[in-house]
């Protein structure tokens, strides 16, 4: 990577932090990306709402590959004392968005400078973080014609620099869950007269381990109880709303799936019996992310190639990402770059983004796109 590149994609990367926006309220944060490209390269930009992307073209008869970059960033204070940090309370780049967006970023000027045989999309994706942005993004794909895509996370607990990759499986599926329920309201001394709905979120939580039970599914599937609110404290009256959510997940994207509708048909089934309203809300979707296997076999004949040491992941990451939307329409493959085996991980208020990790990304991103 010269060295012009990297410094401007380290600026870019710092000038991003600064500023974070959270998921679907990156406004200046695209703005600013946008601002970047044309002035420093001279790609098409298309710019669809939300999320843009920059095109370097070489031909009608070339073949179309894609580099996504997420550019979200987290509700989280910035606590750190750093000469470019949070300037937005309550927000930060915790996750290392801004490392992906500015690398992506750094990996376009080098096309645009040294050219490439091949038609070269640069995806910059907002939303990762609730699992929406790729969800709205996944039409590029057919929209463009796109052979494959590549993308990278920067991940903790493996060697600096080095890249992670995996066949098949990479992330696994993920869903919020709201289970709202709404009984008859009573005084606390004739419980009789009303539909309380304490009971009936009893009943389910009670059944989530038979649920989830490992001796009936294929894969790993998980079920977190993250909130339970049920009336109100006062105690002259007997609760009658409550609201369970949780957190479902699953290895396999179609027994998470079974486990929603194991949920829906208890809760409803409870509902009825109680004499109570069910209704259900999901957010924070997240598909299984599959890599395919000739994709990821590119990174790691780009990571030996190029001399990055290669750290073949046993089991995939129980942390979603919503870059399986895009895998769902073509082949590709996401690989990892290791912030270092004792590095603060991802969402942890020591974490901070390793500049150093942007000119590896951009070295196996061209190397990629070579291929």
């Amino acid at each position: 990577m010269k060295d012009k590149n990297r410094d401007l994609a380290i600026q870019l990367r710092h000038d991003l932090h600064r500023c974070p926006e959270v998921s679907n309220q990156e406004k200046w944060t695209k703005a600013y990306l946008i601002e970047f490209l044309e002035k420093h390269t001279g790609l098409k930009i298309v710019d669809r709402g939300l999320w843009f992307y920059a095109v370097y073209h070489a031909g009608d008869d070339k073949k179309n590959i894609a580099f996504r970059a997420d550019f979200d960033a987290l509700p989280m204070e910035e606590n750190l004392d750093i000469e470019h940090a949070s300037q937005n309370p309550g927000k930060s780049h915790k996750c290392g968005h801004d490392g992906h967006a500015a690398a992506l970023a750094g990996f376009a000027l080098e096309i645009d400078q040294q050219g490439a045989d091949k038609n070269i999309y640069f995806l910059f994706q907002h939303a990762e973080e609730t699992g929406d942005g790729a969800a709205q993004c996944a039409v590029f794909i057919k929209e463009n014609n796109i052979e494959e895509i590549f993308a990278y996370h920067n991940i903790s607990g493996i060697p600096f620099k080095s890249i992670g990759v995996i066949d098949g499986l990479a992330h696994w599926a993920s869903k919020g869950m709201n289970i709202v329920m709404e009984g008859k309201p009573a005084h606390a001394s004739r419980p009789e007269q009303g539909a309380n709905p304490a009971f009936a979120i009893a009943k389910i939580i009670d059944a989530i381990p038979v649920l989830i039970d490992p001796k009936n599914t294929k894969g790993t599937v998980l079920c977190t109880v993250i909130q339970v609110d049920v009336g109100e404290p006062a105690f002259g009256i007997a609760a009658s709303k409550g609201k369970l959510l949780l957190t479902i997940r699953a290895e396999h994207e179609a027994e998470m799936e079974e486990l929603q509708k194991g949920l829906e048909e208890m809760a409803l089934k409870l509902g009825e019996e109680d004499d109570i309203k069910v209704r259900f809300t999901y957010n924070d979707a997240f598909p299984e992310t599959v890599n395919h296997k000739e994709s990821s076999d590119k990174v790691r004949k780009a990571a030996r190639d190029l001399g990055f040491e290669l750290v073949e992941k046993e089991e995939a990451s129980r942390g979603s990402e919503d870059y399986g939307h895009y895998l769902k329409e073509t082949k590709g493959a996401i690989f990892n770059v290791g912030n270092g085996e004792d590095y603060p991980q991802i969402h942890t208020p020591k974490y901070e983004f390793r500049d150093e990790i942007i000119e590896t990304a951009v070295e196996m991103f061209k190397y990629l796109a070579s291929m």
